[in-house]
């Protein structure tokens, strides 16, 4: 009787869960990583997802810098109405008129252009604005002649 160990113990592994490479037929396959495929994928991931967040912060520049320019115009706008003649004081809230005369001087009148009948008495309707509570006015309604600013 032979009590010879036929396992070769030169080819079995005491710890074969720490083996690189699947041990006998019934382990999982274990196949090495293709390191190149998973960096391109992840630097093309990270590049979408960067890309997507600087659209996403132009865009609100974009909207930041349109909003500045309507202040800014607001802005102009309302200098404009502050150095036309006014012999009431404007409430908040309430919608006035700006006209020009003849002499080109500018008006600004709580009488709206349909409102003075045949006798229309300024050479240009400008435009109806509206005090805001910055004190900055607003077009409502634009006249035959554009405000210059």
């Amino acid at each position: 009787m032979n009590t010879e160990n036929p396992i070769n113990e030169d080819r079995v592994t005491t710890s074969p869960g720490l083996l690189p490479y699947a041990n006998h037929v019934g382990s999982p396959a274990i196949k090495p990583l293709d390191k190149g495929k998973i960096k391109g994928r992840a630097v093309s991931a990270m590049w979408e997802q960067t890309q997507m967040q600087m659209d996403q912060i132009r865009q609100q520049i974009e909207l930041l810098a349109e909003q500045a320019r309507a202040i800014q115009n607001r802005m102009e706008i309302s200098e404009k109405i502050y150095l036309a003649e006014m012999s009431f004081e404007p409430l908040i809230g309430r919608e006035y008129h700006l006209y020009e005369r003849k002499n080109g001087s500018q008006l600004l009148s709580m009488v709206g252009p349909k409102e003075w009948g045949r006798s229309f008495p300024f050479s240009a309707f400008l435009a109806s604005v509206k005090l805001l509570s910055d004190h900055t006015w607003e077009i409502t309604l634009q006249g035959e002649k554009p405000i210059v600013v």
